[in-house]
């Protein structure tokens, strides 16, 4: 009964591969790669044809050949036009060799013909065609997983359903010609479901071919070398069975000798190449060579560059370590040492990586040659170094050196050892390297700059508080002059001694305070807390009242949330603006009240006054001011202190008229200021 099915079954397949084959024909003149699909779909109806007459004969065999031969030469047409066909030497040199079994198997069909009525030559070549046709298996299915994987996205649907269909054919041949050749006998019943399972996958085929399709694949060296390992691991493993079979062919101890020898061979030879770092970099250069155009993947090796210089690593490698990493990865190198050009073009180490190099202390004189590199942006080639001093020429393990160059102007050099296999560089290193070292100079130019910046800011930041600190002594050795003015008239005055000596001590304590601003991790001010406002109004009032009239008014009860010192310093940048602004005998008020649960503090003067204008544009600007000899930062200070509270300052102004500031801060409630004095009792 399943002789029956299956020679129904190949006579299905024949007449759909036949329907194929007809469906193709009408599309000739259309896509090139149509032109081997046809072909291979009439020699599968003709092989099925030969299938049912007999299994292994030399005209099934040669049709067999025929079909490997003809779907091949269609996946190969999809693989020439790929982007970047020029790179893929690799995968075409797969492609031959199949194609050469393929050759082979032709010309086993032929002995097959020629020696049909002598059953021990035939007998003799069945194990040869069994292995033939394993290769050959094999070697298509790992053409077929590179194509379909190096497939463009937009093209896996097309290439999904025929991919699928190939991989299931071979797959099925792969499975019958590896039982026939380690039983030495071909199965007769998978032999036999050879129709059916072609007769199943003509519909796979038309799926795909429905569409017309947009085939395109878009290879990669990645691609290329995991073929080619595959293609090698696959040889060993043929090779180990073609010297089973000779053992077996001899006989005897002989024979088990040769076979024990063979094996203790292989082992040996991967034992010594595979540890060995240049036997390895050896390979690397001769697959490069010759199987691509250009020695280097330039994404892949972009990608990794770029990574290696931008990731921070566990180990805490500087950026300067992770660029002579970068810069060795290209090619292999196995350290390097960064140099780093100062501007009189003497060189100082910066980083080493991996580096077994031993450099002079000092290094020499290398102006020249610097100069030179500057100008000509030209890598280094240690086996050709020209006018490089004595010094230089004399780093036996130096290879090339990578000039860093940004702006035109030469940072510094790079000296990468040379790799495992000593290589003369050629014209894709320079190009490489020259255009890796000027992107790495970007990157150090790059963090130059933050680090400048970073210390410009540190110097703004105490240019800052210095001229903060500055105005506030200013206005301390205003108050100490009026002191001592008062003491030649009043000295012998008692309750003037008294109140001579309070102001000097709070003088002291103030500039203690304005010193202890200066030191790097001092504070602006203290976080808000609530405070009774009546209490920094009187203060501030205290220390100006016996130079000008002032009158302070409002609820006392009055808390907010503010930091006491930072305010007092705020209201007193204030009055002292507007007692300048004023004449003598007319006074300055401080009001404070509540207004919509904020804390309101208004100074209030009726002097010269200020225009909108200057408001909008020059108030608030530090160093800017209407007095001959003032430093423009107290209202600058004061909003800044008032906002750092929470807080926000307010203007009103009219010239001739006077001003009014007013700063609002958030309320507090009056019975929180005694809870700190509670938590501390």
């Amino acid at each position: 009964m399943l002789g029956l099915f299956a020679l129904a079954g190949q006579f299905l397949a024949a007449a759909l591969f036949a329907g194929l084959a007809l469906f193709q024909l009408r599309r000739w003149n259309g896509d090139p790669r149509n032109r081997p699909l046809a072909v291979a779909f009439a020699v599968v109806a003709l092989w099925a044809m030969f299938l049912a007459v007999e299994q292994l004969a030399a005209p099934a065999l040669l049709a067999e050949s025929a079909r490997n031969l003809a779907f091949l030469a269609f996946m190969y047409g999809i693989v020439r036009e790929a982007d970047g066909e020029a790179n893929q030497r690799g995968v075409k040199a797969v492609y031959v060799v199949v194609a050469t079994v393929v050759g082979l198997q032709i010309g086993v069909a032929g002995l097959f013909a020629e020696f049909h009525d002598n059953g021990g030559v035939l007998s003799a070549l069945a194990p040869t065609a069994e292995l033939l046709g394993l290769v050959i298996a094999a070697g298509a299915l790992i053409l077929v997983h590179n194509l379909y994987g190096q497939a463009a996205p937009a093209s896996r649907p097309a290439l999904r359903y025929p991919m699928a269909a190939l991989a299931a054919m071979w797959a099925f041949d792969l499975h019958v010609y590896t039982i026939a050749y380690f039983t030495e006998s071909l199965s007769a019943d998978l032999l036999e479901m050879r129709g059916l399972m072609l007769a199943l996958l003509a519909p796979v085929f038309a799926v795909g071919l429905r569409g017309g399709g947009s085939w395109k694949v878009q290879l990669s060296r990645a691609a290329t070398f995991q073929t080619v390992s595959v293609v090698a691991v696959l040889s060993y493993i043929l090779l180990v069975m073609l010297a089973g079979r000779a053992a077996e062919a001899v006989g005897g101890p002989w024979g088990r000798f040769a076979e024990l020898g063979t094996v203790l061979l292989l082992i040996i030879a991967a034992a010594a190449l595979l540890p060995s770092r240049r036997s390895r970099a050896w390979l690397g250069v001769f697959l490069a060579k010759h199987l691509f155009e250009h020695r280097y993947d330039y994404r892949l090796e972009w990608l990794r560059f770029t990574d290696t210089i931008g990731r921070e690593t566990s180990d805490g490698a500087t950026l300067e370590e992770r660029v002579v990493k970068a810069l060795a990865d290209i090619a292999g190198a196995p350290g390097g040492v960064l140099l780093l050009v100062d501007d009189h073009y003497r060189l100082t180490p910066a980083a080493r990586w991996n580096a077994v190099m031993d450099l002079p202390a000092p290094l020499g004189d290398a102006e020249e040659l610097l100069r030179t590199v500057e100008a000509r942006r030209f890598v280094l080639d240690f086996q050709r170094p020209g006018t490089a001093p004595a010094w230089l020429r004399e780093l036996q393990q130096a290879w090339a050196g990578v000039p860093l160059i940004h702006a035109g102007k030469l940072v510094g050099l790079v000296i990468l050892e040379h790799p495992p296999l000593r290589r003369p560089l050629d014209w894709e290193d320079f190009d490489l390297f020259r255009m890796a070292g000027i992107q790495a100079a970007s990157y150090i130019a790059e963090a130059r700059g933050q680090q400048a910046l970073a210390d410009s800011r540190r110097f703004d930041e105490f240019n800052r508080r210095f001229a903060f600190i500055m105005h506030d002594l200013k206005n301390l050795v205003s108050q100490l002059s009026l002191v001592a003015r008062n003491a030649e008239r009043h000295a012998d005055n008692p309750e003037f001694r008294a109140d001579m000596v309070v102001t000097l001590q709070s003088s002291v304590k103030k500039m203690n305070d304005l010193l202890a601003r200066l030191s790097p991790g001092a504070r602006r001010s203290d976080p808000p807390r609530p405070i009774q406002i009546e209490a920094v109004a009187a203060a501030v009032a205290a220390a100006r009242r016996r130079a000008h009239p002032l009158i302070v008014e409002g609820d006392g009860r009055l808390t907010a949330l503010a930091d006491a010192a930072g305010l007092e310093q705020a209201l007193a940048h204030l009055l002292q603006n507007a007692i300048d602004a004023s004449a003598p005998d007319m006074p300055v008020e401080i009001h404070f009240r509540e207004s919509g649960g904020d804390a309101v503090i208004e100074v209030i003067d009726r002097g010269r006054g200020m225009s909108g204008e200057f408001i909008r544009t020059r108030l608030f600007q530090p160093f800017v001011s209407t007095k001959e000899h003032g430093f423009g930062i107290g209202a600058y200070e004061a909003r800044m202190l008032v906002t750092s509270m929470g807080g926000r300052l307010e203007v009103e102004s009219a010239e001739g008229e006077g001003s009014r500031f007013t700063i609002f801060l958030p309320g507090a409630d009056a019975q929180s200021i005694y809870l700190p004095e509670r938590m501390r009792a």
